[in-house]
């Protein structure tokens, strides 16, 4: 048993061999069977137990199981207690998301804190065969399709060379004892339905059912990676101006569309349905909006355009600056900066967005022209009109910012003083 988890680790080039591990400790079977095998192979262990105040006097008896287990192997243990039902209620989602949110928050601190090279957990093969049909019936990709991986980050699982069964045998062999949680033994859960009625099910059709499932999650690893090569090549085909748009006609042109723009907008919060609308929505009108609360995308003309809301709405800062006005006065000309007749500016200045309805008179023109016609005239974008700040002085508008200033506020031979606005770039 200990050769087999070794070869695995090695093979998997999983962690170092006498590094420092942090087990995750429930005082389960499979918990129980990991922190002696490192042992026995030279890992210098410590162990991390959660009580999630969930099952009474039977979290207690496991905390307390876990506590004599490490006394009698001396190993160092950390333990936490943790408002479970509270946390889940907080944050609006399930018992089982919080209890793994907070243990896997609160594992990364201790092995930081106690210098581990990695945090060791405990699953094993027939987890991998269960969380293969668990996402499977919940609908996924084929990301969800590859059971369990032998390493995220820092995590590491060097049990998933083996089955329940070699686990428990492991531990008879040794004649040590481990605990049972209760809520295993019960069908409310999903997980547990899998495990007590679906696999034995499907392995009294085919004994082999579980192994096959296994070889298909291997083999799907490899094809995910083929996959993931090709999503990469994609969106770099499709994606505009650092990933703030798609190219709506490179996109259409792609082999599978609809599964690259799922690719692109599921890690930003987009849902299946929502994708799908966003896939059809690029055959109708521009205007078309979509959001997640934090990104919105909106469908423009040729793109699709991709907008991170906290970036939305920022006033830009401006740089005002009041001068005597010389014949020889040097005037900035570029896009940043706006040059005004001081004498003209007879109300206080304001900054505001654009809104419809709104005209100025565009430097070097004699009649108003419409904001709206002006920004249409110059090819901006939904995303780019809805950014457009306008600078004012009372009611009327005497910049658009980073655009064209109005007319009526020009400098001319007889102005005396002159105002000079500069639109501050990033970074300054």
């Amino acid at each position: 048993m200990k050769k087999k988890v070794a070869t695995y680790i090695a093979r998997q080039q999983l962690i170092e061999p006498g590094s420092k591990v942090l087990v995750a400790l429930s005082g389960g079977a499979d918990s129980v069977a990991l922190l002696r095998i490192l042992l026995s192979l030279g890992y210098v262990c410590e162990a991390a137990h959660c009580n999630f105040c969930l099952r009474g006097t039977e979290s207690e008896r496991d905390e307390d199981f876990v506590r004599q287990l490490c006394q009698e192997q001396t190993v160092p243990l950390h333990v936490i207690h943790f408002d479970t039902t509270g946390e889940a209620s907080r944050k609006h989602i399930s018992i089982e998301m919080a209890a793994r949110e907070l243990r896997y928050t609160w594992f990364e601190q201790v092995r930081q804190a106690y210098g581990a090279a990695a945090i060791a957990v405990a699953h094993h093969r027939d987890d991998s065969a269960e969380t293969f049909l668990l996402n499977l019936l919940r609908g996924t990709g084929i990301n969800g399709l590859q059971g369990i991986r032998p390493r995220n980050g820092y995590i590491i699982r060097p049990l998933l060379c083996l089955n329940r069964q070699e686990i428990i045998t492991y531990l008879a062999t040794l004649k040590q004892n481990y605990v049972t949680d209760s809520t295993n033994l019960e069908d409310t859960y999903m997980r547990n339905k899998i495990r007590l009625h679906l696999l034995p099910l499907m392995q009294q059709i085919t004994p082999a059912a579980k192994e096959n499932l296994l070889k298909t999650a291997v083999h799907l690893t490899d094809a995910a990676l083929l996959y993931q090569q090709a999503v990469n090549e994609g969106r770099k085909r499709i994606l505009l101006d650092g990933g703030k748009a798609i190219d709506i006609k490179a996109l259409l042109h792609e082999p599978a569309p609809n599964t690259l723009l799922f690719e692109v907008l599921h890690p930003l919060g987009f849902n299946e349905s929502q994708i799908e609308n966003i896939y059809r929505s690029l055959q109708s009108q521009p205007g078309k909006k979509f959001s997640t609360g934090k990104w919105t995308v909106i469908k423009d003309r040729d793109q699709l355009l991709i907008i991170e809301e906290q970036q939305k709405n920022i006033p830009p800062v401006l740089d005002i600056q009041t001068y005597d006005y010389t014949p020889d006065f040097n005037i900035p000309h570029d896009k940043h900066s706006a040059a005004f007749d001081t004498g003209k500016l007879l109300h206080p200045l304001s900054l505001r967005l654009w809104q419809q309805g709104d005209s100025f008179v565009p430097f070097g023109m004699k009649g108003t022209k419409k904001v709206s016609d002006y920004l249409t005239d110059r090819k901006f974008s939904l995303a780019q009109k809805e950014q457009q700040w306008v600078l004012c002085c009372g009611e009327d508008i005497i910049w658009l910012v980073g655009e064209r200033s109005d007319n009526r506020f020009r400098v001319n031979d007889a102005t005396q003083s002159i105002t000079i606005v500069t639109l501050r770039q990033p970074n300054e």
